[in-house]
């Protein structure tokens, strides 16, 4: 039986089959991975009530599905998409699966803003999705914020958010959490934790609002 034969018959089946990976030891794999893009993408679109072509357009960007998977990909998308119950057990069972890789979670995590900010806004209740799935993974509410920012147009608004400092951190401070931030969203990185090709180019925006954060802290500080 294949994977897909394995998770197309209900939106339950698919934590289990999360579960069942846990169990394998094959939890940093590929598949891992694509199912809980599959599943967090799909309640993601419905946590303001309403799943939008925009927002089916905004997964087929992070989600490539393969030639002859398509009907399988859609079949579990549409059936997690009918409410948002549910969404915090495909959360913890995510946070288990990639608990020692913690940028995977953050990589997740930058898919489901993409998501929530297809129509033009992220509306409150996506918010709040976002900041409960963020806080199983297990993020403080500092990096929830500071993923926010790198993801929501705010590096110029809170540059230091965006780094993850302090606006008391010193220059040299500065310029480590910014040379850190580079590495960690640099595409080869991304590749090595094994996560989808489509989320370079999310890596890319979010590396653009850090250069962008960067460049108005060097201004503002006159750091040459």
């Amino acid at each position: 039986m294949s994977l897909w034969d394995r998770i197309a018959g209900t939106a339950q089946s698919v934590l289990e089959t999360l579960k069942s990976l846990v169990g394998s030891g094959e939890g940093a794999s590929g598949v891992a991975f694509t199912i809980a893009v599959i599943a967090l993408s799909a309640k993601m679109a419905k946590a303001d009530g309403v799943v939008t072509p925009d927002e089916v357009e905004a997964f087929s960007q992070v989600f490539t599905v393969e030639p002859g998977d398509e009907a399988h990909v859609a079949r579990v998308f549409n059936l997690a998409r009918q409410d948002v119950a549910g969404y915090d057990a495909y959360a913890r069972q995510i946070a288990g699966l990639f608990k020692d890789r913690p940028g995977v979670l953050e990589d997740l995590m930058d898919g489901l803003f993409h998501i929530a900010r297809a129509d033009g806004v992220v509306h409150d209740d996506e918010l709040a999705f976002l900041q409960d799935v963020a806080s199983i993974f297990g993020f403080s509410d500092f990096e929830f914020a500071r993923i926010r920012a790198s993801n929501t147009g705010e590096a110029v608004a809170d540059p230091y958010l965006v780094l993850g400092v302090t606006p008391d951190a010193s220059d040299a401070d500065l310029k480590k959490a910014y040379r850190r931030a580079v590495a960690e969203n640099h595409p080869d990185r991304l590749m090595a934790r094994g996560v989808p090709e489509e989320f370079i180019a999310l890596a890319n925006d979010k590396l653009a609002a850090i250069n962008t954060a960067w460049d108005e802290l060097k201004k503002r500080r006159g750091i040459a």
